[in-house]
């Protein structure tokens, strides 16, 4: 049945981690992370037999229409190689809905008996660890082979996928997917499928860049009509340029324009990234809307009032005007301007000897550390590295549970776990935790104000 003993192994890990054990003994990290959402998050049956219909009335973006094109180009123009090598080339939208399918005669009669053909949904929370579903979540190409996809229906496919994203949320738009069944894929497949995502992606980048002009020029035109301090944002929250109050308050370069996606500016105030995505989510629905919250700054003990007005282009939402003083507009709901609600159950996923995952529950983590884009946590259990890759992803993951708080860019500190703070000669802070080496963890002073608050001190 397996050609080799890691394949062997791989099945193995599958049947004990079905059973409720934990050992993955050689499982690549990635794969084992999957199979932890697939089981303890999405509950998926490992014994699934179909794969359930997708929703039938789903709407797409304009983007998603242009990545759709794209990439159906791309796999037509590969069709005929990909047949030749007993394969099928799929797309897929943000939802893991397959919308087209290309490729062997043979293979594609095989796939559609299973599922994956047109108007069937391979979502991770559908069908547990595949190619497709799997590379919705990640940001580079997912290869998933036989034993290492969750439900046993599909040990016989090897598949390959990469998902599109925006350039500006980073949110998937569309997935492309080359499967083979009982063989492995084309040792090419994966660098053609990264080099699709790329041609894909370059022509977001323009339509990106020229969203960034259209924001400066709504930013400019607001400027002349108001002195309150001003920034413009992208619908997900990033700079695209600030004056000279706000900057300071947002800890961002003033007046320093930022037209294309990649290099934006991240607002030191996580509240009003909340606030700037909440308005993306409600203006997109109602283009007619505005809104207004209250959002702590380090120039104030007290919360400022800012209006959010979101800024158009051909019925395109693409940002948003946030006002800082200013109260005009629906009131957010609480719960959207960053206050969350202690205690929502979470689980942080570690790895030891790269074998083994630890699933530590959020209060036995006292904090997270960045080296570079290797998260270390430090927990009850010694220092440990991260599943995940970056502090930024680990934090937003974290953001509903409450309890966590940047404090460094190099700190993720769980506030619960403050034993001690001490102060120092200038004004900086220093926390002591609780974790077996009580360790201390400095303050940055753009972050002090928000410590002080959290902390009560």
């Amino acid at each position: 049945m397996f050609r080799n003993s890691a394949e062997a192994d791989v099945h193995g890990a599958w049947e004990r981690f079905v059973r409720g054990e934990d050992d993955v003994y050689g499982v690549r990290p990635e794969v084992a992370i999957s199979w932890q959402r697939s089981r303890d998050q999405y509950r998926v049956d490992p014994f699934l037999s179909e794969v359930p219909n997708a929703v039938s009335q789903v709407t797409h973006s304009l983007d998603q229409d242009v990545v759709f094109a794209e990439l159906g180009f791309c796999a037509a123009a590969m069709a005929q190689e990909v047949a030749d090598a007993g394969g099928v080339v799929t797309i897929a939208d943000a939802n893991g809905r397959v919308l087209s399918a290309w490729g062997d005669k043979t293979t594609r009669s095989i796939a559609t008996a299973g599922g994956l053909a047109p108007w069937f949904c391979w979502s991770e929370s559908a069908v547990g660890t595949n190619s497709m579903g799997t590379a919705l979540t990640a940001h580079r190409a997912v290869m998933i082979k036989q034993s290492e996809h969750w439900c046993q229906a599909f040990h016989d496919w090897s598949c390959g996928a990469i998902a599109v994203r925006d350039l500006v949320s980073r949110a998937p738009l569309a997935v492309l997917n080359i499967s083979s069944w009982r063989k492995d894929l084309p040792l090419s497949a994966k660098r053609w499928l990264e080099k699709s995502a790329a041609h894909t992606q370059n022509s977001l980048r323009k339509r990106a860049q020229d969203s960034g002009g259209e924001l400066l020029a709504a930013y400019a035109q607001a400027r002349g009509k108001s002195n309150s301090p001003l920034v413009a944002v992208d619908t997900a929250g990033s700079v695209v340029i600030a004056d000279d109050t706000a900057s300071v308050m947002l800890g961002v370069p003033a007046n320093m324009p930022a037209v294309d996606p990649v290099v934006r500016w991240t607002p030191q105030l996580p509240t009003l990234i909340h606030a700037a995505r909440y308005a993306t989510k409600r203006s997109t629905s109602d283009p007619g809307w505005t809104g207004s919250t209250q959002i702590f700054t380090p120039l104030a003990d007290q919360p400022s009032p800012i209006g959010i007005r979101p800024v158009f282009l051909h019925s395109y939402l693409i940002g948003h005007l946030i006002s800082f003083g200013v109260s005009d507009g629906e009131q957010f709901p609480r719960t959207e301007t960053g206050t969350v609600t202690p205690g929502k159950a979470r689980r942080i996923v570690a790895l030891r000897e790269e074998n083994r995952m630890v699933l530590l529950g959020t209060a036995e983590v006292a904090v997270a550390e960045s080296d570079g884009n290797q998260v270390w946590l430090h927990t009850d259990q010694g220092r440990l590295p991260a599943a995940l890759s970056g502090l930024d992803k680990l934090e937003n993951d974290l953001a509903d549970t409450g309890g966590f708080l940047r404090v460094h860019r190099q700190y993720l500190v769980n506030l619960s776990r403050v034993r001690e703070v001490e102060r120092r000669d200038k004004g900086e802070l220093l926390l002591v935790m609780d974790d077996p080496d009580n360790t201390l963890i400095p303050v940055s002073r753009r972050n002090t104000p928000a410590v002080r608050r959290a902390l009560n001190i």
